[in-house]
């Protein structure tokens, strides 16, 4: 791929070519539905199921989603039963941050220079391989705290080559006008996985002990390999990589693209301010539930589970209405409104108040993070869209840089103060980003 010399700004991308059915040539038609999926399909809210392609990957990131979600309660209680210590049930949650944080940028070349189906068939087997092994180990009774740590870890190394083939291949699944709709599905997974997830970990623990919870998982990867075998996308994208072009200046080329493409550039900086901003604050909710609300453990579960029903609200109306809204400001008053919501989170004493306004928060979250999802694939070119993806996934670490920011400002100001100053920035950092990136502003598709 030829990038811009330095100094010079990216042009819109020309406008795709069309046939007289107003289909863009070399995009996927929509294949029949199995008989249960049809009465689904025929609604606009999942009509990107009526591609066999999104179909496959769907059901893969729906498993893949569950075995994290699983793995999260999982291993948390194994490590905790293991050896009673909250500092290393930390610890072993900020393993699994650092592969996110070093190795995404080689990710996202990796998912542009190869197979992108045959790097997630490797990483979804390498995840079950590695979840039988942690099973049999526990099942043997033979489990020691560092199988625990060195697992954790190459689990989170796998997922980081995991997400951006996958991210980078949903546009290849579906045609431009469902694209916003099979986000929006994706997100739809993942949240309702964020909730089945844990009580299936949970229960699987409590009634045959966490080995068998860690088979379980391992089946569902299993599962998610022989549905992304099947998947007729995903191969290297040509003129992506050049013979001798090294990892290095692969990732170099995606951060200039980036930086010099103004709607890939706006929509990374909100994402960015949404995360480090304007959902980090949810590490203080268990401060916030004893201390501020008095409502206690019981309390916090029901904050999250607030957070949780706005954000798969949302994504249910995302998917179904997602590319009638004019995507930049949508994307604005949706950060806008999470920032002032989360800033009244802060200031709140009333339970029943609170417990609205982390529907807000949950519901801007996700039509905020949805849309920019939907415009850097839609935006991005074939051959860099995994760099971008990848870049996309750093936000994560963004979230976690954003909690120790919040657990640090909290020591000082306490947590109220703390949550309601990071809404502020939050809103403040989006008023910057609408001033100052009038192509943000302008994107409607």
């Amino acid at each position: 791929m030829t990038l811009p010399s330095p100094g010079q700004e990216v042009a819109p991308a020309a406008a795709p070519e069309r046939s007289q059915n107003g289909r863009v040539h070399g995009e996927p038609w929509p294949t029949r539905a199995p008989l249960a999926l049809r009465p689904l399909v025929g609604l606009p809210m999942f009509a990107a199921l009526g591609f066999r392609e999104y179909r496959l990957v769907w059901g893969a990131q729906f498993g893949n989603s569950m075995g994290i979600a699983m793995d999260q309660v999982a291993r948390g209680w194994l490590m905790y039963d293991l050896t009673g210590s909250t500092v290393e049930l930390g610890l072993v949650a900020g393993v699994r941050m650092l592969p996110g944080l070093l190795l995404s940028p080689i990710a996202g070349v990796m998912a542009d220079r190869s197979n992108r189906k045959v790097q997630l068939i490797v990483a979804q087997v390498l995840n079950a391989i590695l979840n039988f092994v942690l099973a049999a180990l526990i099942l043997d009774h033979r489990v020691a705290t560092w199988h625990v740590y060195v697992t954790g870890l190459a689990v989170a190394i796998v997922q980081v080559f995991e997400i951006p083939a996958r991210q980078s291949m949903i546009a290849e699944t579906v045609d431009r006008a469902r694209l916003t709709n099979a986000i929006g599905l994706n997100s739809v997974a993942w949240n309702v996985s964020m909730s089945l997830g844990p009580a299936a970990a949970g229960a699987l623990i409590a009634t045959v002990g966490p080995g068998w919870s860690y088979v379980v998982q391992g089946v569902i990867y299993a599962f998610s390999t022989v549905w992304t075998i099947q998947l007729r996308v995903g191969a290297r994208v040509e003129g992506a990589r050049s013979p001798t072009g090294s990892i290095l200046a692969g990732m170099i080329d995606g951060w200039r693209y980036i930086a010099r493409h103004p709607v890939i550039r706006g929509g990374m900086t909100m994402v960015m301010l949404v995360a480090l901003f304007g959902l980090s604050f949810a590490t203080l909710l268990p401060a916030v539930a004893r201390d501020e609300l008095r409502v206690g453990a019981s309390g916090q579960g029901l904050l999250a589970t607030a957070l949780g029903l706005g954000a798969l609200a949302s994504a249910f109306v995302v998917a179904g209405q997602g590319d009638r809204f004019p995507k930049g400001p949508v994307m604005l008053i949706g950060g806008a409104l999470l920032a002032v919501a989360e800033t009244a989170f802060g200031l709140s004493a009333d339970f029943g108040l609170s417990m609205v306004l982390m529907v807000v928060i949950g519901a801007c979250s996700v039509t905020c993070t949805v849309l920019i999802n939907t415009v850097l694939q839609r935006h991005a070119e074939p051959e860099i869209r995994g760099r971008v993806m990848s870049m996309y996934q750093q936000s994560q670490v963004a979230l976690t840089l954003g909690g120790i920011l919040a657990g640090a400002l909290a020591a000082a100001i306490g947590s109220p103060h703390t949550i309601a100053l990071m809404g502020l920035a939050c809103l403040a950092g989006v008023a910057v980003v609408g001033v100052g990136m009038p192509s943000v502003r302008g994107i409607r598709q």
